[in-house]
C-alpha cells in the first residue's frame, strides 16, 4: 500500500518549515547586531569607568535574541492542528490493534525462568492401569494437529482445519451405555448468573453437532440446577446423553497431588481460578473433553480425540500466555494431568482473576515435559476453537455487531448462507465468545443466520437414536 500525502497538509508542513527558517535567520541577525553594539561599547569606555545601570548580573546578549513568544505560539497553531488531523486520519482509515502487558521481573525470575523436574507421574509404577502410555503418548495417529508455522496469513489456519476429515458415518451401531461414551464436560456457577436462554445455545450447539449416541454432556455446577426448566427439557429429551451434577472438589481431588491442599477452595469473582481447577479434576476423574460454557460448537470433535490437547490462545503466541483450556481433551487418569496437579500443589497460591491455573500452568507443564524428553500434549491451532483471536483481516467477524452493509466478511467473501464465512465455519470446530454474556446476538446477524437457526433446524426432529 502506498501512503499519499494530500497537498493541503503539505502546504501546512512547508509553512512550518519556512517559519522555522525565518526565525533562525532573525535570531542570527539579532546576535550579529548585539555583538557589534557590545564591541562599540567596549571601545567607548576605554580611559574611564562608568557606573553600572543596575546592580544585578549582566544580561546575556543571546537572551535578547531568543525565540519571540508570538513565534512560539504561531508554531503551536500549526503543529497542534496537524497532529490532531494525523490522529483523526489514523483512526478513520485504520483500526488500531495494540496490546501491552507488564510482567514483574521478580515474578518472571521465580515463576517462569526455572524449569523444575516433573513429579514422576510418567514413571511406570505410577501410571494408572487405565492409561496406556505406549498407545496414547507414543502410538501412531491418523490426524495431524501441528502445522509447524503460525498460520497468521489469509485462510491458512482455516484451510488446515479442513484437512481433518469428519468421521465416517455408521448406519447401525449397538447401544453404548452412558458411562462408556465419550464424556464432555462444562461448568456453570449458579451464584454468578441464572442459567437462561443465552446459555442454552451452548447445549443446542452440542446436541446439533456431536454424535449423541456415543457422547454424553455433563453440566457441572456449584449448586443444584435440577429445578431449571430449560435443563429439565434436555434431561427428558436426551436421558442417556445429558446429565447434571454438583461438583465436589475435595472428592474429585482424592488420589491426586492436590488431595487435602488448602488451595482447593480457591475462587474468584470471574470463576477463572475454580473453573480452571474443576476442568482438570473432572477430566482426571472421568476423562473426556472440556468445553467452556461460552462456546458454540460448529463441528463434530470426534476426529480430534485420538490426541490429548489444549488450544492455542491466539495466532500471536504470547510469550507467557500462549495456551488456552477453553477446549481440551485428556484421557482418564492421564499422567499429563497428574503432573499439572503436582505443579499446582508445589507452587504459590494462584492470583485472583488470573490464568495461573490455566494458560500459565499449561505452559509450565509443556516446558517441563520437554526438559524430561517426554512428548508433550498437542496444541490445537487457534482457529480450531477461537477464530476471533488473530489479525484484523482474517479473524472471524465480531459475533455481537450487525453485519457490514456490503454483506462481506474478508477478501471478498460473503456472509450469506453457503458463502465464504459459512464454509469457514464448517471447517473449524468451535466459536469462543469469551464470557460476553451481557451482549446479545444481533437480529438477523451472521451468528443467528449461520449457526443458531441451523441448530434449531437440526434439533427440530432429533433425539437419541437419530443422527
Amino acid at each position: 500500500m502506498t501512503l499519499r500525502i494530500s497537498t493541503f497538509p503539505r502546504r501546512i508542513y512547508d509553512s512550518y518549515l519556512a517559519a522555522i527558517a525565518k526565525d533562525k535567520i532573525s535570531l542570527k541577525k539579532c546576535q550579529i547586531r548585539h555583538k557589534r553594539l557590545d564591541n562599540n561599547f567596549q571601545m567607548s569606555r576605554s580611559g574611564y569607568e562608568r557606573l553600572p545601570m543596575s546592580w544585578g548580573p549582566s544580561p546575556n546578549p543571546n537572551s535578547r535574541c531568543s525565540m519571540r513568544p508570538r513565534t512560539f505560539f504561531g508554531l503551536l497553531k500549526i503543529v497542534v492542528p496537524v497532529a490532531a488531523a494525523a490522529i483523526f486520519l489514523l483512526f478513520f482509515f485504520f483500526e488500531p490493534h495494540i496490546e501491552i502487558a507488564f510482567y514483574s521481573r521478580e515474578w518472571i525470575q521465580s515463576e517462569v525462568t526455572p524449569i523444575l523436574p516433573l513429579g514422576g507421574c510418567f514413571n511406570p509404577e505410577r501410571v494408572s492401569s487405565m492409561y496406556n502410555v505406549s498407545k496414547y503418548v507414543y502410538g501412531p495417529k491418523s490426524t495431524e494437529l501441528h502445522s509447524g508455522v503460525p498460520m497468521r496469513m489469509d485462510q491458512d489456519c482455516y484451510d488446515f482445519a479442513a484437512t481433518i476429515r469428519p468421521p465416517t458415518p455408521q448406519s447401525e451401531r449397538p447401544h453404548v451405555p452412558p458411562d462408556e461414551r465419550v464424556q464432555y464436560h462444562t461448568y456453570w456457577r449458579v451464584d454468578l448468573a441464572r442459567f437462561g436462554e443465552r446459555q442454552e445455545w451452548m447445549l443446542k450447539s452440542f446436541f446439533a453437532t456431536q454424535d449423541i449416541d456415543n457422547s454424553r454432556l455433563i453440566l457441572w455446577s456449584n449448586g443444584d440446577l435440577g429445578g431449571n426448566d430449560i435443563l429439565q427439557k434436555y434431561k427428558r429429551r436426551f436421558p442417556n446423553s445429558f446429565d447434571l451434577r454438583v461438583v465436589d472438589i475435595p472428592s474429585l481431588a482424592r488420589g491426586t497431588p492436590m488431595e487435602g491442599s488448602k488451595f482447593l477452595q480457591s475462587t474468584d469473582k470471574k470463576a477463572w481460578i475454580d473453573g480452571d481447577l474443576i476442568r482438570l479434576l473432572v477430566i482426571w476423574t472421568y476423562g473426556g473433553v472440556w468445553i467452556d460454557m461460552d462456546s458454540l460448537l460448529t463441528r463434530d470433535l470426534a476426529p480430534l480425540l485420538e490426541h490429548e490437547f489444549v488450544t492455542q490462545w491466539d495466532c500471536y503466541d504470547k510469550l507467557y500466555q500462549a495456551l488456552n483450556g477453553a477446549l481440551m481433551h485428556f484421557r482418564q487418569r492421564s499422567p499429563y494431568l497428574c503432573e499439572a496437579f503436582h505443579i499446582m500443589a508445589t507452587s504459590k497460591a494462584p492470583r485472583a482473576d488470573s490464568t495461573d491455573w490455566g494458560s500459565f500452568l499449561y505452559m509450565k507443564l509443556w516446558r517441563r515435559l520437554l526438559a524430561a524428553h517426554i512428548p508433550p500434549f498437542k496444541i490445537l491451532p487457534f482457529c480450531f476453537s477461537d477464530g476471533r483471536a488473530c489479525r484484523l483481516d482474517n479473524r472471524l467477524p465480531d459475533p455481537f455487531i450487525p453485519d457490514k452493509s456490503n454483506g462481506k466478511w474478508t477478501m471478498g467473501m460473503g456472509v450469506e448462507e453457503n458463502g465464504g464465512l459459512d464454509q469457514t465455519l464448517g471447517k473449524v470446530f468451535s466459536l469462543h465468545l469469551h464470557n460476553q454474556w451481557e451482549k446479545e446476538f444481533p437480529k438477523g446477524g451472521w451468528v443467528e443466520r449461520l449457526l443458531l437457526k441451523k441448530y434449531d433446524k437440526k434439533l427440530g426432529g432429533r433425539s437419541e437414536g437419530e443422527l
